[in-house]
């Protein structure tokens, strides 16, 4: 059924949007294709499944601990990484090789604590409640997933459109030099920026792990590749685009699953992508040359 599915894709656009949301801030702003974004976003599920398992903590306060645990390793590679690069003018190219490093690094160590196979949340952690309207079928989890999505995309857009400090980050985002001019504290605001994105990408981490209830270490380079599709889909930096781009590659997959097969999902999704950006290369809205907020 068309409602359904539809349903079904929001929840899973929803998600792709958040991962997202964080990967085109840092490049908003720091100007950087983190490449550890992916790695990072596995991580906090992995946090999340721990304070459940261990701590036995509910499930809505491990997240927002996992949240800040990300958020940490975010500043943490932007100051021992992407900091000594910004001093040395380093090529763009070089951030990008550097944080493939640090996401292989964060993997392995993933896979070294909590082993190679999928982990699970203990039974009874996710919530079963379901919702029935007419014939839809909407579960607790699908619609907590969909709401905290879309609760902190309105949030980071509020920030960046209607704030003092977005603002500041908008002008980082056009000149840098420019901003340290006008009195702005630039290397602050770049770790607000990789401490926020890192957050964001942690939340759909735990937001993945409860909508599919299978974490690995592995599961961080799938949904890169989908938030580089994302991103450049919406147009580079561009966080409307963020946020569009993701909920069309859901409704593409879950679309494409469920009318033809699932041995298409990847193959649909990124062939729509593809036509899309035929017709315009610089994104939904990007603009050639020039970088947003």
């Amino acid at each position: 059924m068309l409602e359904q599915q539809l349903i079904n894709a929001l929840s899973l656009g929803s998600v792709y949007a958040l991962f997202a949301l964080g990967f085109t801030l840092v490049f908003g702003v720091l100007g950087v294709i983190n490449l550890s974004h992916g790695a990072i976003f596995m991580l906090g599920s992995y946090v999340a499944l721990l304070l459940v398992n261990k701590f036995a903590m509910s499930l809505w306060m491990a997240m927002l601990l996992a949240m800040l645990v990300t958020g940490l390793v975010g500043l943490i590679v932007d100051f021992l990484v992407l900091r000594p690069l910004r001093k040395r003018n380093a090529p763009h190219l070089i951030p990008m090789i550097a944080t493939i490093g640090v996401a292989i690094m964060i993997t392995n160590i993933a896979q070294g604590v909590f082993g190679a196979e999928n982990k699970r949340f203990p039974f009874g952690t996710i919530p079963e409640d379901s919702f029935t309207v007419g014939n839809l079928h909407l579960t607790a989890v699908q619609l907590a997933i969909v709401l905290i999505s879309f609760a902190l995309m309105i949030v980071l857009l509020a920030v960046m459109r209607r704030t003092q400090l977005g603002r500041a980050l908008r002008a980082i985002a056009e000149s840098p030099k420019a901003a340290y001019l006008l009195g702005i504290n630039v290397e602050g605001l770049f770790f607000l920026t990789s401490f926020a994105a890192a957050a964001l990408g942690g939340a759909a981490g735990v937001l993945v792990g409860l909508s599919f209830n299978a974490i690995s270490p592995f599961m961080g380079q799938p949904m890169l590749h989908k938030g580089i599709a994302v991103i450049i889909l919406g147009g580079m930096g561009d966080i409307r685009g963020a946020m569009i781009g993701g909920l069309f590659l859901g409704f593409a997959e879950v679309l494409s699953v469920a009318y033809l097969s699932s041995d298409f999902r990847d193959a649909v999704a990124f062939g729509l992508l593809f036509l899309i950006l035929l017709v315009r290369p610089s994104g939904m809205f990007g603009k050639v040359l020039e970088r947003k907020a």
